[in-house]
């Protein structure tokens, strides 16, 4: 585990509705969480939400072991902050708002300019893919098979193989 003056790794998770990205978040974070790694997530929703509901992304996240949550959308951010009509915050200051960490998991914000993987699975509702539009998109991790790509893929449900590349590329692990 890292020194916690640092700003942390950041890891994004990016892919269309239904397509396995809060699976691989909650498997991601039990994975970090296991290896010794401080990890928070950030969860970008596109719609009114709220919060810790069994069974909520927010819920989840929690109970595979983060150490923060925080989900930001147009209408609030939670580490509960009432947004009452002001513009939501930028990916940076919601980054600036979370506690030392060695890691932080990003599901959604497909277009922030972070390291990603690209989730996608057959029951996605879109299946056009986001890697050859989004250069930080760094692997795809899909429940099918991948031709299509220069990309490493790897299989959706390989949390292992993910967290190591995850540790690769971050630089958590050299």
């Amino acid at each position: 585990m890292n020194e916690l003056t640092h700003r942390p790794k950041i890891f994004g998770i990016a892919g269309w509705k239904n397509s396995g990205k809060t699976g691989l978040m909650v498997r991601l974070v039990s994975e970090m969480s296991r290896r010794g790694y401080l990890v928070s997530t950030v969860k970008h929703a596109h719609h009114d939400f709220d919060i810790d509901k069994v069974g909520a992304d927010s819920y989840r996240h929690r109970e595979a072991g983060a150490h923060e949550v925080t989900i930001v959308s147009s209408t609030r951010f939670a580490i509960m902050h009432e947004l009452r009509g002001a513009p939501e915050p930028s990916f940076e200051e919601v980054m600036s708002r979370l506690a030392p960490c060695d890691l932080v998991l990003i599901e959604g914000y497909k277009r922030e300019p972070i390291p990603k993987i690209e989730a996608r699975r057959k029951e996605s509702v879109n299946r056009e893919p986001l890697a050859p539009t989004d250069p930080h998109i760094v692997a795809v991790a899909a429940d099918h098979a991948i031709a299509e790509t220069g990309l490493p893929v790897f299989d959706l449900d390989d949390t292992q193989a993910i967290a190591d590349f995850v540790e690769k590329v971050t630089g958590l692990r050299g």
